[in-house]
């Protein structure tokens, strides 16, 4: 396994109602991502990232989505879905570190517990939601804190990252002792370099950079809110 470096990660990853869905894509987006200078990536599936290895050199951050009806965690929520991150071979397992009911009642130190019992070795990022899910993370021994879920639960629905000047960001700062990787609606390279300014070890940007559909709609909502405010 591999520490994180410091600087820009780059999210690749399309889900199956994406244009993009495809292991073939990703590993090319990868490419593009890290001649662009990225330091890292970030991939969803065994599929993408064993695809992306062999496209790139750089440390990898694997998760797995899956939805499961008894719960609403969804990125790497059980012990299936860390095995099969384990066996491509990643250098950070991420997982949803909410306090929300993971599937089969599992508890998140329970699940942390076990990886570590099993795999001593692999490192950990915790993708969290708020301020107490970070402190827990930190507690519970996460290598990395993220702000992955930031303002996607229930409890932090609206809340965008880059509000008031990242004031979560800068509270998660504050109160863990980890090295923390800034991510969520990292829309510009001012606001990323804004959170490396403020202390971050690393900044995963996603859809700014490899989601086309969400960077098109950006450009098409400015500019139809400009052409409304001259007729």
């Amino acid at each position: 396994m591999t520490d994180l470096p410091t600087g820009l990660i780059v999210s690749c990853q399309a889900l199956e109602n994406e244009p993009l869905h495809s292991d073939f894509i990703m590993g090319r987006m990868a490419i593009a991502a890290v001649q662009g200078g990225a330091k890292g990536i970030r991939a969803n599936s065994a599929k993408d990232i064993r695809e992306i290895k062999q496209q790139v050199n750089v440390p990898i951050i694997g998760i797995v989505k899956c939805d499961y009806e008894d719960s609403d965690v969804f990125i790497t929520a059980t012990m299936k879905e860390v095995e099969e991150l384990i066996e491509v071979g990643v250098d950070v397992i991420a997982l949803d570190a909410t306090h929300r009911p993971r599937p089969g009642n599992m508890t998140l130190q329970e699940l942390v517990h076990t990886i570590r019992l099993i795999y001593p070795n692999q490192l950990l990022m915790a993708d969290c939601a708020t301020l107490e899910d970070c402190i827990e993370a930190d507690r519970l021994g996460f290598d990395y804190i993220s702000t992955t879920l930031h303002g996607y639960t229930a409890e932090t629905n609206g809340s965008l990252l880059f509000h008031d000047d990242f004031k979560f960001l800068k509270n998660v700062l504050d109160h863990v002792t980890q090295p923390v990787v800034a991510e969520g609606n990292i829309l510009t390279p001012e606001m990323a370099k804004r959170c490396m300014d403020l202390g971050t070890h690393a900044v995963v940007v996603g859809g700014a950079i490899t989601r086309p559909q969400q960077i098109t709609a950006r450009f098409e909502e400015a500019m139809s809110e400009k052409s409304r405010a001259t007729n």
